[in-house]
Formats: structure tokens, sequence, C-alpha cells
């Protein structure tokens, strides 16, 4: 689910059918409706300043940090610096207020988020908000979470289940978590979601804003709906890119994953197969999945040496699992480069893997990245993951069987099986606050399952669907369908969601 959005260009444009008023939770509540005990951060006075060098970044762009309690529970005791960013855009007349946004992970930083978006969005929705960033708790230049990980161990990749290394993977598992406990045992039952929403809200209200609008992608999205449910009356135009099920985030979030890339596996081998003069990998989708199961079984008799056209995966040794796990994600987000890379392999020689030690020091950027995922994934939703690992390893072999390509990578161990619980438990998300719920029929990362049971939690939602749609997230990016595009430029500039649900065509 890990996604490093920078949105590009979007054309403009408003929808020309009928709408409705996006429906709304609970009436907007007066500005002082949050406890008295919170006063003084939701009445702080940030101190705005350049961002950085400005031929780097547009001179409107301004930062500031505030302040925010560690445990809102108890905003008295322990807080946290927040970094927070502003891009004012709206024209006078026309400026409906803020739009908040997140590109996803957990992990992924979003305080550069409103010059990515001043670049990508429509002249039609700029014109009506100033673009408001911040890097979530613990992430980034907010008080960053730090586990102290070198660069073997600053790996945020699920690993494949093997008999023969799951014991491994099992004490790598456990001694990843203890290391995140010895260093930050205080603050990781805070690092949340719930309490990241707690924040955006205290960013509203520092800026004087009754509602904030909210653009989020892929991990972004549960975040944007966690707001939602804590937050109605201040929810204003919500949307919602590639969703993932916020009533099953955690162990789930990984699970269907392996079950969104079983369609898109086939999929991508319907497609390839009518390009058989182009790839030679098969005429048929069983031709073109055989071929590829050839090739991974060939590659776990022994490493491939790569010598195709990727320049990053030059000379490197390559698996069977690295060939399931690197064009997993390629089925859905580029199908035809997952042919060429498959193509390239079946000419790649086997070899033996390099046996030089590559462990290091870790770049501090990975490691609160990995940090801040662990924290979030773990500690949102702790019930969702067993504590024996006996049944990581029965789940493996089960979803394996169920799900080939991803099924044991989803389920194999992993540091939450050892995390300490969360402050509070998980968020159920169930309201009437309108949204605009976006999503491709053949996301292999967060599957269009997981954004039918977004749109089914939030009751006053719309779905937009992009029929033969591929890849993660879409709007703002340069070839987002213009259908999609025209839907949610018109949302975020009027404020009106469709009657029904949209169905459009890639």
């Amino acid at each position: 689910m890990r996604t490093v959005h920078k949105a590009a260009l979007a054309a403009a444009g408003l929808l020309a059918t009928l709408c409705v008023p996006a429906a709304q939770g609970a009436q907007t509540a007066p500005a002082a409706d949050h406890p008295a005990a919170l006063d003084r951060y939701y009445q702080q006075r940030p101190a705005w300043h350049p961002c950085g060098s400005p031929d780097r970044y547009p001179a409107a762009y301004q930062c500031a940090t505030v302040t925010v309690p560690l445990d809102y529970a108890h905003p008295g005791g322990r807080t946290l610096a927040l970094k927070i960013s502003r891009l004012r855009t709206s024209v006078p007349g026309k400026r409906h207020g803020v739009l908040l946004s997140n590109p996803g992970g957990p992990g992924d930083l979003a305080l550069d988020n409103p010059v990515a978006l001043k670049d990508a969005l429509a002249k039609s929705v700029l014109d009506r908000y100033d673009l408001v960033g911040f890097d979530p708790r613990g992430l980034g230049t907010s008080s960053p979470l730090r586990c102290g990980l070198t660069e073997d161990e600053a790996d945020p990749d699920l690993h494949p289940y093997r008999a023969a290394s799951f014991a491994k993977d099992t004490a790598r598992a456990r001694d990843t978590a203890a290391r995140c406990i010895a260093r930050e045992r205080a603050r990781l039952p805070y690092i949340s979601t719930r309490n990241t929403a707690r924040d955006m809200d205290v960013v509203r209200g520092i800026l004087g804003e009754r509602k904030v609008s909210y653009l989020g992608w892929s991990y972004g999205t549960y975040l944007g709906a966690v707001y939602t449910q804590l937050f109605p009356g201040h929810s204003d135009r919500v949307v919602l890119d590639s969703a993932v099920d916020p009533n099953r985030f955690g162990r789930h979030t990984n699970l269907a994953m392996a079950t969104g890339a079983e369609p898109a596996f086939r999929e991508w081998s319907r497609l390839v197969a009518r390009r058989d003069r182009v790839y030679h990998l098969g005429d048929t989708p069983a031709k073109v999945r055989a071929a590829f199961w050839q090739q991974v079984a060939r590659a776990d008799r022994a490493p491939l040496r790569y010598s195709g056209s990727d320049e990053a995966h030059q000379g490197s040794a390559v698996t069977g699992d690295d060939i399931r796990d690197w064009l997993r994600a390629d089925f859905a987000n580029a199908p035809y480069q997952a042919a060429r890379e498959l193509a390239d392999l079946r000419k790649s020689p086997a070899t033996r893997p390099d046996p030089t030690p590559t462990g290091g020091k870790a770049d501090p950027a990975d490691d609160n990245s990995i940090a801040l995922n662990l924290a979030v994934m773990c500690g949102d939703n702790s019930a969702s993951w067993p504590r024996n690992p006996a049944r990581y390893r029965l789940d493996a072999r089960r979803d394996k069987a169920q799900s080939p390509l991803y099924g044991d990578f989803a389920a194999n161990i992993t540091p939450c099986a050892f995390w300490p619980k969360g402050s509070e438990p998980a968020t159920r998300v169930d309201n009437e606050v309108g949204a605009l719920v976006v999503q491709n029929q053949w996301d292999s990362q967060t599957p269009l399952s997981e954004g039918l049971a977004m749109h089914r939690a939030l009751h006053g939602s719309r779905l937009v669907q992009v029929r033969d749609g591929r890849g993660h997230v879409v709007y703002g990016l340069p070839d987002a369908p213009a259908c999609v595009t025209r839907t949610v430029d018109a949302y975020l500039t009027t404020g009106h969601l469709p009657a029904h649900d949209v169905m459009c065509r890639a």
C-alpha cells in the first residue's frame, strides 16, 4: 500500500451532469467545540516563514511549526512539534477554504504536497483553495520516530514465506520491534491515524477555518475517512483516491494486496497474449502465465543475472521471489513494461548471488519512514495481528495456495506480531459525510474491493470507478481519464457530488 504519489498536470473542467449537494454529517459546529483543555493548541498563532530557497520553491510557499499533544487524553503532558505548510493559490471572491492532502504510505512525506498540487490541479480548483500540507506526527520534520535500524534492517518490504527461513524471519521481526520499542516506547502508542486526524483538526482551528477539504491517496484515504468519523461537522469536500477498507485497516490491508494481485495478473496475461509478436511470451493468457511461472521456477533453482533494459536492476541477481515481488505491481501499473522485463529475464543467464555483505548504516530518512509505517500499521488495529508466530506460518502456506503470486508475502510474519498495543481501539468508520471515492478496476495495491468497502462505510459518498483502469492512484496524473478529472474538479469547485455513482473508461 505504500506509495509516493507525485501528482502531475490535470485537465480542468466541470461535470456536465445533474448533481446534488454533497451530504454532510453533523451540522457545522461552533468554532470552540473542542475541550477547553485543548484551547492552547487550537489558539496558536504560527510564525510563517519561507519554506526554502526561492530557486526551488515559490515565494508564496510558507512553513511554520506548531505544537500538538502527544496524548490527546492528557493534553497537559508531553507535546510534539508538527511542521505545516501552505501555498495561497485562491482568488479573492472565489476562495472557498483550504485543501489538506496526504500522498499515502503510511510513511510518505507530505509537507511539500502544496507545491506538487499547484502543478497538478486545475485552475478552477486552485482558484478556490489555499493548499495546506504537513508531515504527519512522527515523520520527517514533525518529531520523527527513530528505530536505529541499519541498512539491511531498514527494509519496508514484505518477505516471502519459506519454511527454511521462517525462523530467521521471525527473529528479524522480533528484533525490529524490540529495537523500536527500546528507543520509542513512550511515543509509539500515540503515533496513530486517529491522533494524526486530531492534529489535522488542530491545524484547521489554527488556520481559522470552520471546515477543511481534503484530498488523499492510498493510505491517505484512510486518514481522511478517520477524520470524517471524528470530525464530521468539520469535514467539507473530501476526495479519497485508491482507497483502503477503513474498517479492516491493519493486517487485512496487506492481505488485500495478495487477493488484488491475482485478477490483475490474469488481466495482464490477456493483454500480453494479444501482443505475442512483440514479447513472445505466448499467444494465449494461459501460455503467458505459464511463461511467467517458468521463469519464477528457473530463478528459484539458481538466481538470474539481470541483463535487461532496466538500468536500476542491471547486473543484479534475481530470484523467483524477486520476480514475483518485482513484477506484481507492474502487472497493473505498467503491464507492457512488465512484459518487457519478463522477456528480458528469459534471456538472462543463471548466476550466484553476490556473497559480499551490503549492510551498513541506514539513511536516517529510511529509518524514520519505516518506523512511522510500523507504528501506524501495527498500532492502529493491534487486534488484527496474531501474536503466535505459528499462525503466520499456517496463513502463509494457505494464502500462497490461494493467491500464488503474493499470498505468502502478504501473510508472512512482520514486526507487528511483537508490537505493543496502540493507545486506542481501531476506528470504526460509519457516517454520512459526503465524499468522492475514486478507484481503478485493476489496482493491485488497493484493489477495487477496498474502494467499494470505503464507499459503503461513507454513506454520503459517491464512487467514481474507472473501468479497465490500471495502476495505483488516478486523479492528478497526466494520463488520468478526462471523466475522472472532470468529476473530481467539479466536486472540489462546486461542492456538489454527482447524483449517482460514476463509471468512467480508461
